[in-house]
């Protein structure tokens, strides 16, 4: 199912880009602003994570920057960050769902989690802050893309709305 659930993310994820390149960036400055630090900390967290699922070290100390990147850099690199989850999810050997990985945040505190509970959390986090982007498209009075898990299966396999 994590191939799915990434999948999602994905389409997901750039529904939301795309409503955030809609908006007038001029005349919404905070809005663009807000919604910019949003992707910029989502794409860093899975740039973290990817770095320990691999037993990589990462260039990240932080989970934000102070110099925020333009929305075209962030949606290339979110492109590559789904990219990539889905290779490492669809080759993952199902029982290393379960390994324990162990390493330290960004805060100096030590953690350990399963592969399985990591990628959870980043479905999760992706969703957490595409909700204060959607309220901020809506503060902005810009096109909310309706961005629900239901809708991607509706979307994708239409033949599910049949009556059964």
């Amino acid at each position: 199912m994590f191939i799915d659930i990434f999948k999602y993310k994905q389409w997901a994820d750039r529904r939301t880009l795309d409503a955030a390149k809609s908006i007038d960036g001029q005349e919404n400055s905070a809005t663009t602003s807000f919604i910019r630090q949003q992707l910029n900390h989502m794409v860093i967290v899975e740039e973290l994570f990817r770095a320990r699922l691999i037993d990589d070290e990462s260039s990240h100390r932080s989970t934000n920057t102070e110099i925020v990147p333009e929305l075209n850099e962030l949606d290339l690199r979110l492109t590559q960050s789904n990219e990539w989850f889905i290779r490492y999810v669809t080759e993952l050997d199902l029982e290393a769902l379960n390994d324990q990985i162990s390493f330290q945040f960004v805060d100096g505190r030590h953690g350990r989690m399963t592969r399985q509970e990591i990628l959870f959390h980043i479905v999760n986090h992706g969703t957490y802050h595409r909700g204060a982007i959607g309220h901020a498209l809506d503060l902005a009075k810009a096109a909310r893309p309706a961005d629900t898990y239901t809708v991607f299966i509706h979307t994708h396999q239409p033949e599910r709305r049949l009556q059964t």
